[in-house]
């Protein structure tokens, strides 16, 4: 996690599949300090590939974070446009 005075950037690279997605989903609460009053950055620029655990993970840290993606290909873009759109639907992984 990268930090300034006002934003803390949470940047997440490579595959967010299986094992990896789940690991990110176990950990990023202990890297995100709430009571920090800093807004939160999700910088998915370097991720490859989400399989849906990982874009419902996205979705849960903008859930609960109020996290802004920062996404800059179309295929980051489609990962966070998921991300979101499972968020607002309120889609759970089965």
């Amino acid at each position: 996690m990268n930090d300034d005075p006002t934003t803390a950037t949470l940047k997440v690279e490579g595959k967010v599949v299986g094992p990896w997605a789940r690991e990110l989903g176990e950990t990023w609460h202990g890297l995100w300090d709430p009571t920090s009053h800093k807004r939160l950055r999700l910088d998915i620029c370097g991720v490859t590939f989400a399989d849906a655990r990982g874009t419902r993970i996205f979705g849960e840290i903008v859930r609960q974070t109020g996290a802004e993606i920062i996404a800059d290909t179309p295929l980051t873009r489609y990962f966070a446009t998921q991300a979101v759109t499972k968020m607002e639907l309120g889609e759970e992984e089965n």
